[in-house]
């Protein structure tokens, strides 16, 4: 039988019309056929991992990328936006096996205080992706995304419509796509601006509830 009663809810609903249930969470759907598509992702596991950013050799070993990039690790993609400072995302309901799984591997790692936590509830997330993203994204954004700056498996922090936002570089197909993670209070309002500036470029929502994998591809 469908889901009727979500035990979380999405930070983007207020800007969709249409929603159903999937896997415990309520998210927006819609059927996107624009040159700008946006894909609520916010469901996903969100494992953050802080460490020493000086010296962090060893974490890098561990995490599998470094400051400035991201690499997918079977099903988990691992991004590295901020020295010392790396975002684990993974299929919806395993934030509790990553954060055991790290610990398990960073313990002992450092003398200095290392940090694993769960944030999926507490951060919103995008996938944006279409023939007009770069478009839409420069009407946004001052952060130069020419292939010789942002090559694909780049993880930057920078500010996209005046929000403090993790932008990852994760193509689809051999297109460009970016994920845009922020803290869940600006989801809203970072995704009502991505939707008026890409008006014209017909930036719409699509399903609330994509599928999420990826390949041991180093990046």
């Amino acid at each position: 039988m469908p889901e009727t009663s979500p035990t979380a809810r999405s930070a983007f609903l207020a800007a969709a019309a249409l929603t159903r249930v999937a896997e415990g969470w309520e998210v927006p759907t819609g059927d996107a056929t624009g040159d700008v598509s946006l894909a609520d992702l916010s469901g996903l596991a969100k494992v953050l991992v802080k460490g020493p950013a000086a010296g962090a050799a060893e974490m890098v070993a561990v995490m599998g990328t470094r400051f400035g990039r991201a690499a997918w690790d079977g099903d988990r993609l691992v991004t590295g936006a901020a020295p010392g400072e790396w975002l684990g995302l993974g299929p919806r309901g395993t934030a509790r096996e990553t954060v055991d799984r790290y610990r398990i591997e960073l313990a002992g790692l450092s003398e200095d205080l290392v940090t694993v936590m769960d944030l999926t509830h507490g951060r919103a997330l995008l996938r944006v992706h279409g023939p007009s993203t770069l478009r839409l994204l420069r009407r946004l954004t001052a952060l130069d995304l020419d292939d010789r700056f942002v090559p694909d498996g780049s993880a930057l922090r920078t500010s996209v419509a005046g929000v403090v936002t993790d932008v990852v570089r994760d193509d689809m197909a051999g297109s460009p796509s970016y994920l845009l993670h922020c803290e869940r209070s600006s989801g809203r309002y970072l995704l009502d601006t991505l939707l008026a500036a890409g008006e014209d470029l017909g930036a719409q929502l699509e399903d609330g509830h994509p599928s999420w994998g990826g390949s041991v591809t180093s990046r």
